[in-house]
């Protein structure tokens, strides 16, 4: 039987992982490690300064009391005493799409099992209060259950986003790119009880880039929209122009 490892940003007690886990169990042996807390945003943070609790609930699964990338890093770096076959993320309560995807904690744990060499998806439902969550959750086991099937030649990592609609087909599902946001929107200041300045993260900014081969377009349409992502960040069009500047001090 295959053996899948479930994260999430939104804790473990959040009704997207429980819901996803649950279903996952009909076609595998399952070990969930979340976060304790919502660390949504927390993206592919480590926590290096004080050590980290691992505790199970009633049901066997784990919590811990650090980021997403934590968990999994736990897990597969000494908690478990196997390897999983697929590293699964979410589902997470609203979407990932865009660059919301370096910021994402739900990613970001799939990430980790990819640097770690497994398979992984990360999911999430692109409205919050996971509305229609039993569709997306079946939608999210049947492109589990054609990974395990039919595995790509080298490790995935997925990000894969899932519109609310009462019911989905494997023929609504799209491959697509990243789109792109404008700048987010200014801070909100306010102050403290002291009469100290005080500032909330603005709200994300209006889409950019939402044509149909986005992840933005594809759900504008109603679709699934699935994106292949990787970890280098190098700017290779840009190398020899990088060259050239640094051979300006020597001119």
């Amino acid at each position: 039987m295959k053996r899948i490892l479930v994260s999430n940003d939104d804790g473990y007690n959040a009704e997207g992982l429980q819901a996803l886990a649950a279903a996952l169990r009909d076609i595998a042996q399952v070990t969930v490690v979340a976060p304790e807390v919502n660390h949504s945003g927390a993206s592919n943070s480590l926590t290096l300064n004080r050590p980290l609790s691992v505790r199970r609930t009633s049901s066997g699964d784990y919590y811990l009391n650090g980021t997403p990338s934590d968990c999994v890093h736990v897990a597969l770096t000494g908690l478990l005493d196997y390897r999983p076959d697929l590293v699964v993320s979410g589902i997470n309560n609203g979407a990932n799409l865009g660059e919301d995807t370096l910021y994402s904690g739900t990613v970001a744990a799939a990430t980790e099992g990819f640097l770690f060499g497994i398979p992984s998806i990360a999911f999430s439902l692109t409205e919050r209060n996971w509305p229609e969550l039993e569709a997306a959750t079946k939608m999210a086991v049947q492109i589990v259950q054609h990974q395990l099937a039919n595995p790509f030649p080298a490790p995935m990592l997925l990000s894969v986003n899932i519109p609310p609609l009462p019911e989905h087909h494997w023929d609504s599902l799209r491959v697509t790119r990243l789109g792109r946001r404008h700048p987010s929107q200014p801070v909100i200041k306010s102050a403290n009880p002291a009469g100290e300045p005080i500032y909330w993260i603005g709200m994300v900014g209006e889409v950019a880039d939402f044509a149909d081969d986005t992840d933005f377009g594809a759900i504008s349409q109603g679709l699934i929209s699935m994106t292949p992502l990787q970890l280098d960040l190098t700017h290779y069009k840009q190398l020899n122009q990088a060259r050239s500047w640094v051979e300006l001090s020597n001119a």
